[in-house]
């Protein structure tokens, strides 16, 4: 018999896989336009961390979708404790079924003096995890200026590979503020791998150019 731990886990694993064949995948590969280039460079296992621009809560569904079926249970996006941990309905159905790492935005949170340490965690157990170092969704289809959380975060995981990310119409189909989502054909272009070393600021100029020029390559033919 298992134990309630295992048990939790199993139930975790059945709900996330629920919710991936029954709502996401349906939403996004039917409801949605979506082109994908060069897919091959995805992370297929973990540990890694998936970084893209933010204009949508769609954002970290695509991304999750992208990537393969059975690494769904150990796919963790970071997100925002004060949006996503506002009721406890929505915190249950966050932290569970979708699997986030909460961060609360404007400082330490008073019980965690370290707001890296769950994405730590999630990485140093062999998670991929998801962030947008833009830090909030901004305005449709412009990217603002990255913070450095990442670059501490992959200074501390050296051999993880960073994946960049660039994601062009999701803005549209579910801007900030919008409930209902429209169909739109949505572009997804993954980069190559850059890794973390000791200079933050030079870490994030690159990643920052890397996501910047995945979008020139839009209007390129061979999408596949």
């Amino acid at each position: 018999m298992l134990s309630g731990g295992r048990r939790a886990s199993a139930l975790t694993r059945l709900l996330r896989h629920a919710f991936s064949w029954l709502v996401v995948r349906p939403v996004v590969l039917i409801g949605l336009g979506l082109n994908v280039r060069h897919r091959e460079r995805l992370p297929q296992d973990g540990p890694a961390i998936l970084v893209a621009n933010h204009n949508s809560h769609l954002d970290t569904l695509v991304l999750m979708t992208l990537l393969p079926a059975g690494l769904l249970p150990r796919v963790r996006p970071v997100a925002a404790a004060d949006y996503f941990l506002a009721n406890p309905i929505v915190a249950w159905f966050s932290q569970t079924v979708i699997g986030i790492i909460p961060v609360h935005r404007g400082g330490r949170s008073s019980s965690d003096n370290d707001p890296l340490a769950g994405a730590a965690r999630a990485l140093a157990a062999g998670d991929v995890v998801i962030l947008f170092p833009e830090g909030t969704r901004g305005e449709p289809e412009e990217m603002a200026d990255l913070k450095l959380g990442v670059a501490h975060l992959a200074k501390r995981f050296p051999e993880v590979p960073v994946v960049p990310v660039f994601l062009h119409g999701l803005g549209k189909t579910l801007p900030r503020g919008s409930f209902i989502p429209v169909p739109f054909f949505v572009d997804v272009v993954v980069g190559e791998p850059l890794f973390g070393h000791e200079n933050h600021r030079a870490f994030i100029h690159e990643l920052g150019q890397r996501i910047g020029s995945l979008d020139g390559e839009i209007d390129q033919p061979a999408w596949r």
